[in-house]
């Protein structure tokens, strides 16, 4: 027996798959996070899903990068910048950002990651067209690295200007600061982001270096444990922002890459789903116990940005497009009082896995998104947590009215309704974000819901904001741990050079491809892909000469066509902006290729065909708040591992299994598809219409 086994470490709750290889079985998993060492969860639920012994594939989606951005718990990080430059990481963009930002009085950027007393200037100078104008004297650089090493930091950036276009200054720093502090990792910007616009290259790296050290140490400690555990396949892998994964080696010294390696992987599960579905446009909708994260697929395909903000910090590196809020099921509703008026919050903090909700009954006092679903009845008091904790109904309903009904003059039901209602519109704004702001119609995607809380709400948000259906996947709380199992190994190569498009040589094009193509190539074939094994895919950045800001842009595999770049360039600023400058020339900004190494598939498993009336997964009946205001109404209760491909029944209704809940509101119905996933629709195209049982 040999198993393909993946762990996402979430913020209530690690999750695990294991798919037999020769068989398809799936077991899952759910353990309590450990958000001190987050590898003690990762072993503990191996245990749990495998003999270690027969892992022949182990994939990882982790947040210790992103939680140490997020909390301000990265290394304490020296930046060396090209002499007279030390101000553009201050300076930024000079932009305050968009929204309520711009009327904010108290209005406060960020602090660097780079303290500006640890930022030292190297008299140097490399011009545009990669002309060394200053060479750096090694003695200088040897005088800088004894200066770092008097700061005592723990991680070094290097962001040189122009070094994508020349980059022996940098590594010239680089040995020198291995010379003198063989430990302290050294990130340099030629190699973390080799393009144009000083600031992004600038604040990736930074990004990079700062998260280096927590995230090695973090691998380390779990490749130790791995092997003590007896796991000693070569294959292990760590998922990335791009929806690929990386070695964990690799992932070490990319740390930027993994900034949201698991909300990466679900959106990589999505795309699979819905491909066996015979859906490819979906909204992908993933809530935790501690965020919700929305992504678009269009066409089958994830979108993609190359780059974003993560708290408050520039980030440009290739990643799948993903808006998050902080909604989940630890989220912490509060009454607060502002004046004479009594309001309701709810989030941004949360319970997280320790204390979590009140209803786990682990010391938690404020009420949580998890408790408003015990009090309403949508979780009942036998809705295990992960199979392990029976919820304590009593509890959260103390909760809820000591904290939120008596404040503010409700019932305990009507409290815990509104806290539902709170957190959809967040969600609902999270939705509208990617997808009506961009310009896209809902009623032609498919929400596709899973964590451990989205098939909760999916209902409800798809109804109000008019999305044409749901779709509830086999196994939604460890969805985007299955993803794991099927995500390809992807490296990202970028390199900029400015030229007009209507005067690129395709001899110029070909160069500058094969550079970025050999180089991913070499990675990939170091880690064992045959090159049969190996796709390569093109782009250009493009835009209007004198835009300030570009679109990548796909490209065909085979000789460059200019005129088949452009009308593609045109066509797609024209959908995503309204206009296209047919007059205006076209420039290629940087050049960039993506190297997947293809894992060998895992097919989705067909369920068997229903043999029976849907009533035989039917196993009671109890009151639930999925009345039209959350008014308690009487729901079927169905055991999800009884239903087959064909049964359909009318809600309201409440799906139940290990590691999920579904509900399903009145004038909407379900349907099995062949591979087991739940298509919920609204009857008859809306609401209230009625269809009989089968």
């Amino acid at each position: 027996m040999t198993l393909r086994v993946a762990a996402d470490t979430g913020g209530t709750f690690t999750d695990f798959v294991a798919v037999d290889e020769e068989t398809g079985r799936i077991d899952i998993a759910k353990v309590p996070s450990t958000p001190g060492d987050p590898s003690e969860a990762v072993v503990a639920g191996l245990r749990e899903v495998a003999a270690s012994s027969a892992v022949s594939f182990f994939s990882h989606g982790t947040t210790v990068g992103t939680n140490a951005l997020l909390e301000g718990k990265g290394a304490r990080t020296a930046l060396l910048v090209t002499e007279g430059f030390r101000g553009v990481y201050e300076v930024r963009e000079q932009t305050r950002g968009y929204g309520h930002a711009i009327f904010d009085f108290f209005f406060r950027r960020q602090d660097p990651l780079a303290r500006p007393r640890e930022t030292l200037e190297v008299p140097e100078r490399v011009g545009a067209d990669g002309a060394v104008v200053r060479p750096l004297d090694p003695a200088a650089a040897s005088r800088i690295a004894q200066q770092v090493r008097d700061l005592g930091v723990e991680s070094v950036a290097v962001c040189l200007l122009f070094s994508f276009r020349d980059d022996r200054h940098e590594r010239m720093l680089r040995d020198a600061l291995s010379r003198v502090l063989p430990e302290v990792p050294v990130s340099l910007s030629s190699a973390v982001l080799p393009q144009v616009r000083e600031y992004h290259r600038l604040a990736t790296t930074v990004a990079n270096a700062y998260l280096r050290p927590t995230l090695g140490r973090y691998l380390g400690r779990l490749e130790s444990r791995l092997g003590e555990a007896g796991v000693r396949t070569p294959r292990r892998y760590v998922m990335q922002s791009n929806g690929g994964v990386t070695t964990l080696g690799r992932a070490a010294e990319r740390a930027v890459a993994t900034i949201v390696s698991g909300p990466a992987a679900g959106v990589i599960a999505c795309e699979t789903i819905g491909r066996a579905a015979g859906r490819a446009d979906l909204v992908t909708f993933d809530m935790g116990g501690t965020s919700c994260d929305v992504a678009l697929v269009r066409g089958g395909r994830a979108t993609t940005t190359a780059q974003t903000k993560i708290a408050g910090h520039d980030v440009a590196v290739p990643m799948l497009d993903i808006h998050t809020v902080s909604a989940g099921g630890g989220t912490i509703a509060r009454a607060e009082r502002i004046g004479g008026t009594a309001r309701l919050r709810v989030g941004p903090d949360s319970a997280g896995a320790r204390p979590g909700p009140v209803a786990y009954g682990a010391g938690g006092t404020q009420p949580t998104i998890t408790d408003a679903h015990a009090v309403l009845g949508t979780l009942s008091a036998d809705a295990a947590l992960g199979g392990r904790v029976s919820l304590d109904v009593r509890a959260a309903r103390e909760a809820v009215r000591r904290e939120i009904a008596e404040p503010l003059g409700l019932t305990i039901a009507a409290a815990a309704a509104g806290m539902l209602r709170v957190v959809d519109v967040q969600m609902g704004e999270a939705i509208k974000a990617i997808t009506t702001r961009r310009g896209f119609d809902l009623r032609e995607f498919t929400l596709v819901a899973f964590g451990g809380a989205g098939p909760l709400h999916a209902a409800r948000l798809a109804r109000e904001l008019g999305l044409r259906e749901v779709l509830v996947p086999p196994h939604p709380g460890v969805t985007s741990a299955l993803s794991l199992l099927v995500s390809d190994v992807r490296h990202d190569h970028v390199r900029s050079r400015l030229d007009r498009l209507d005067e690129l040589a395709p001899r110029t094009a070909e160069s500058e491809f094969m550079g970025l193509e050999d180089a991913a190539t070499a990675e990939l074939r170091d880690e064992g892909f045959a090159p049969e094994s190996i796709q390569l895919r093109r782009a250009l950045d493009l835009r209007y000469l004198g835009q300030g800001y570009e679109l990548t842009t796909p490209i065909e595999p085979g000789p460059i066509d200019p005129r088949a770049i452009r009308a593609a360039f045109d066509a797609e600023h024209e959908r995503q902006f309204g206009h296209a400058a047919l007059d205006r020339a076209v420039e290629v900004v940087s050049y960039r290729v993506a190297a997947i190494g293809r894992v060998v598939p895992l097919a989705l498993a067909r369920v068997p065909a229903a043999d029976g009336p849907v009533e035989q997964a039917c196993v009671g009946e109890r009151e639930a708040g999925l009345g039209e205001h959350g008014e308690p109404v009487r729901c079927a209760v169905y055991e999800r591992s009884r239903l087959r491909a064909g049964h359909g029944f009318a809600g309201p209704a409440i799906v139940r299994q290990l590691d999920a809940t579904t509900c399903v509101l009145p004038g909407q119905r379900v349907e099995v598809d062949a591979f087991g996933d739940l298509v919920i629709s609204e009857l008859g195209g809306g609401r209230g219409a009625e269809s009989p049982d089968r």
